[in-house]
């Protein structure tokens, strides 16, 4: 009797357990134990469940067929898709050539084609968008650059007694505080010279910006191997190297960057590439500190 209790607990416990986790099904019907962070039109973010206090993934809507969440309710996004290999396409007659591959497809053996999977350090060459691949979804197939270069620059250019609170609070999305910026500037007749760290980022074109502390302190995880733990000289070669052969500069270990989300009037969030805490640290905006653009691909 008393067995069959204690097996009747330990079920409860692992329904519990199950039940307070989100659950991602991808169109390919692979699954992921997730905690959802923020959910966009174009992208989910979510942290592994496995691992709360880790990195923040992020997750193309369109992979995803439907998330059942903690509290039983599914929200369906794409219809499954079969997750089949790409082929070559069959041409329509001897003299019509096939369709070229897409740049993100490579050819494997037998003629067929699958989509190319990305390594953290590596060059990223597409589309206009140019830059060390820092971060990287769970598929390896879409992710984060950063920038080749960096800069010292002022968060903003406001100080006292003119202290002021842009509402870029955002810790996971850098996207997100570049457009309360943007509004802040509109409702407040001032302009991008106002804030030179966010507009060094917004010049390099449609899509960069200057990221969100989580980001930074995800590049600064990847950067080291993926663990601030141990010295992992290799992985950090790996990643300056290429940076340098891009023509780019090395990431500085020693001095703070600063991120986009901002703790209060006076001072905005950094973080820097080193394995000594503190990692995260705040500093003055009107100060100069390193800036790096991040693009997503």
């Amino acid at each position: 009797m008393k067995r069959t209790i204690l097996l009747l607990l330990a079920a409860l416990c692992g329904a519990l357990t199950a039940a307070a986790q989100d659950l991602i099904v991808r169109t390919d019907a692979s699954k992921i134990e997730a905690k959802v962070i923020e959910i966009t039109p174009e992208a989910v973010r979510y942290k592994r469940f496995s691992n709360p206090d880790g990195p923040t993934y992020v997750l193309p809507v369109a992979q995803i067929h439907y998330i059942r969440y903690a509290n039983g309710e599914k929200e369906y996004y794409t219809k499954t898709i079969p997750a089949t290999p790409l082929t070559p396409a069959t041409p329509a007659a001897p003299e019509t050539p096939a369709a070229p591959a897409a740049p993100a497809v490579q050819p494997v053996s037998g003629g067929r084609y699958v989509l190319k999977q990305y390594e953290i350090g590596e060059l990223y060459d597409q589309n206009g968008i140019r830059g060390v691949i820092c971060q990287l979804s769970d598929d390896r197939q879409h992710g984060l650059v950063v920038s080749l270069d960096e800069i010292y620059l002022h968060w903003s250019e406001f100080r006292k007694p003119d202290l002021r609170l842009a509402g870029a609070d955002n810790r996971t999305d850098g996207v997100a505080n570049m457009e309360k910026v943007a509004q802040y500037i509109a409702a407040n007749n001032l302009s991008w010279d106002d804030f030179p760290a966010f507009k060094w980022c917004r010049d390099k074109g449609e899509g960069w910006y200057l990221p969100a502390i989580d980001e930074l302190l995800t590049i600064g995880h990847n950067y080291n191997g993926g663990t601030r733990v141990q010295n992992n000289r290799q992985a950090r070669n790996k990643f300056n190297d290429a940076l340098k052969d891009a023509g780019g500069k090395r990431m500085d270990r020693l001095v703070y960057y600063f991120s986009s989300t901002e703790m209060d009037e006076k001072n905005a969030y950094t973080t820097h590439m080193g394995i000594e805490p503190p990692y995260v640290i705040e500093i003055p905006k009107y100060n100069k500190f390193l800036v790096r653009a991040v693009h997503r691909f």
